[in-house]
């Protein structure tokens, strides 16, 4: 893909309701229920930078609307991460919860479950304006649906994506994005200079 390689800004295209929208006309709402803010946790859990740097965690939810080939409406309840490495990729992933993680789910009527056994973009940067983006999905849509029925709509909507997405690298957004990355690097270096208790010249 042409543009700069970002992790939070291709993941909105996921995550946020009104870009996910604008590939996914099934989509109903999308949303952040249970963010994880305590990032240095998660990064000591996984080892300091063995899997990168964890730049969000935290528990979402999807609804989808019915489609109009005659699936009812589904909902996910999801652990979602973003993770950064050191040479600019990122990796944004998700998995599903349990059952006996429902209470979790936002209060109103319960749908049919769809889960996202595991889902994952890899982005690795290829240029200094050009990244590769892998989508994996192993996605079970419930409900006792037929394969066949339902990989069409996954591929379909995969593509969609990819349509939407590679303009705003390209043209429209670009220009967002790299600002996005020159605020991250004043942060990251306010945070280097820092000097505390636990954060020592």
């Amino acid at each position: 893909m042409k543009g700069p390689c970002h992790g939070m800004a291709f993941a909105d295209f996921i995550m946020n309701t009104d870009k996910r929208q604008m590939w996914d006309p099934q989509i109903e709402s999308v949303c952040e229920l249970y963010p994880i803010f305590d990032l240095d946790a998660a990064n000591i859990a996984m080892g300091f930078g063995k899997f990168g740097d964890c730049k969000k965690l935290g528990v979402g939810y999807t609804k989808t609307k019915a489609h109009p080939i005659g699936i009812s409406p589904r909902e996910q309840l999801t652990l979602c991460g973003i993770q950064e490495m050191h040479d600019g990729s990122a990796l944004i992933w998700g998995t599903e919860l349990e059952d006996w993680h429902d209470h979790l789910m936002p209060a109103g009527e319960r749908h049919a479950r769809a889960r996202s056994h595991l889902f994952s973009i890899a982005l690795v940067p290829t240029g200094e304006d050009s990244f590769d983006a892998e989508y994996s999905l192993q996605l079970d849509f419930g409900g006792n649906l037929p394969h066949w029925m339902t990989a069409p709509l996954v591929l379909d909507s995969v593509k969609s994506m990819f349509g939407v997405a590679q303009p705003f690298f390209e043209t429209d957004g670009s220009e967002e994005v790299q600002k996005r990355i020159m605020e991250e690097k004043i942060q990251g270096e306010k945070f280097v200079d820092r000097n505390s208790i636990l954060f020592t010249p």
